[in-house]
């Protein structure tokens, strides 16, 4: 059976509620919600508005607000070039939790979700994904010079007294646990900061994450002594699972994401999707030519 495939952010579903009134302060106005023929005609109404609405999380380094108060980050930086290329000059950001995004787009309170959300095929069946932008490996916070040596999850498993910290709610458990780590080894933490110090205080042996985050978190503390491993896509039950963020549309925008999907394969094509991201922290590890419709597939038990 495909193992429970969860994404670090979904403990912020059950907090939907109160983002809702945060969205709906911001969100100016509303999609028309019924369904749109021949593949929806949202790039028309983009083009006539002059503006995109963008549902984001204030997530660093995925989509955030900067100290001028302006949107960025590797998703709405994307999303600029894009919509520059498709007619579009304005992208309006529209705040939210995490968890909240799908339903946010879902009852119009923006056009698009911009945050690097993972393409799972639970989500797939929900929204409709453009291809990646991104693909981010797994990787370990460790003591500089990687006392332990680990590499994979499989190497933390083969050591019976590994500490190892994760993020509640994140793929990296089941990850751990389906490579042979018992439970009682792995500690949740709430977020990045605190399980860099839990790494820096010996309360676990390394962290794990993906290397785009854990490089933001560190970027933080540059002086830790501290060090990343080497990526890697963790391998379960025979099968390699893929981390791989993307813009997001209601169902029925087939025409967008189409036009979307024909400029982001030019700005990989080019380099300059790498070019866009580097000053967030991505590099060509992190590059990937998957595809939407092959993250959506659910493989057969």
């Amino acid at each position: 059976m495909r193992a429970a495939t969860l994404d670090r952010r979904n403990f912020l579903l059950g907090a939907a509620g109160g983002a809702f009134a945060v969205l709906a302060a911001t969100a100016c106005s509303r999609v028309e919600l019924g369904a749109e023929p021949d593949g929806g005609t949202l790039l028309e109404r983009l083009r006539e508005r002059g503006e995109v609405r963008v549902g984001f999380a204030n997530e660093s380094p995925y989509g955030f607000i900067n100290s001028d108060a302006e949107l960025t980050g590797e998703s709405p930086e994307v999303a600029r070039v894009i919509y520059r290329r498709l007619g579009v000059d304005r992208l309006v950001p529209i705040p939210s939790e995490f968890g909240a995004l799908i339903a946010g787009l879902k009852v119009g309170l923006f056009d698009m979700i911009g945050a690097g959300m993972s393409v799972t095929p639970t989500r797939c069946k929900e929204v409709l994904f453009t291809n990646p932008e991104f693909i981010a490996p797994a990787a370990f916070l460790v003591p500089a010079g990687n006392p332990r040596g680990i590499r994979t999850f499989n190497d933390v498993a083969a050591q019976p007294d590994f500490r190892l910290g994760v993020l509640i709610g994140a793929v990296e458990a089941d990850y751990a646990e389906a490579s042979g780590v018992p439970k009682n080894r792995i500690t949740p933490y709430a977020d990045q900061p605190s399980g860099l110090d839990a790494v820096l205080t010996d309360r676990v042996d390394g962290f794990a994450l993906t290397t785009i985050s854990l490089r933001d978190a560190l970027s933080k503390r540059q002086d830790s002594p501290l060090e990343i491993t080497p990526g890697f896509v963790p391998i379960v039950e025979g099968r390699p699972e893929y981390t791989a963020g993307a813009f997001a549309f209601l169902p029925d925008q087939h025409n967008i994401v189409n036009a979307f999907n024909q400029q982001l394969a030019e700005l990989k094509a080019s380099g300059e999707l790498l070019r866009i991201m580097a000053p967030f922290g991505f590099s060509q590890e992190e590059m990937t030519n998957l595809t939407s419709a092959e993250l959506c597939s659910v493989p057969a038990s």
